[in-house]
């Protein structure tokens, strides 16, 4: 059996909240079968659940880190993107890399802040 990873899901330096890359896992953990539009969107789900649980949501993250296996699946990437963010939208840096998980095609990391309204 795998052990769980030596890393925390989210942590915070002050106002600001770190999140670790997403893999598009289902609630079973495992990675879900599907096309970039699908693993997309799973990932991004799982982040936004953890910014739900730390009272945050996607309008208040500044900076998206993603890694994509294909650059030709891009467009598709950026499509379920919009979906999830809208302008002003966050900063981001997309690089095209293997994936230690293998089936994963996307991992997605964020960086929020946590605005004292």
């Amino acid at each position: 059996m795998a052990s769980k990873p030596p890393l925390s899901p989210v942590r915070f330096a002050g106002s600001t909240a770190y999140i670790s890359g997403q893999l598009p896992r289902g609630g079973d953990g495992k990675i879900i079968t599907g096309d970039m539009r699908d693993q997309t969107r799973q990932a991004l789900a799982n982040l936004e659940a953890i910014l739900k649980s730390e009272g945050l949501e996607l309008a208040d993250v500044v900076k998206v880190t993603a890694w994509i296996t294909d650059a030709d699946a891009m467009a598709e990437f950026n499509s379920v993107y919009r979906e999830y963010f809208a302008e002003p939208y966050p900063t981001r840096s997309t690089i095209v890399s293997a994936l230690v998980v293998p089936d994963a095609l996307v991992e997605v990391e964020a960086v929020a802040y946590r605005n004292s309204k």
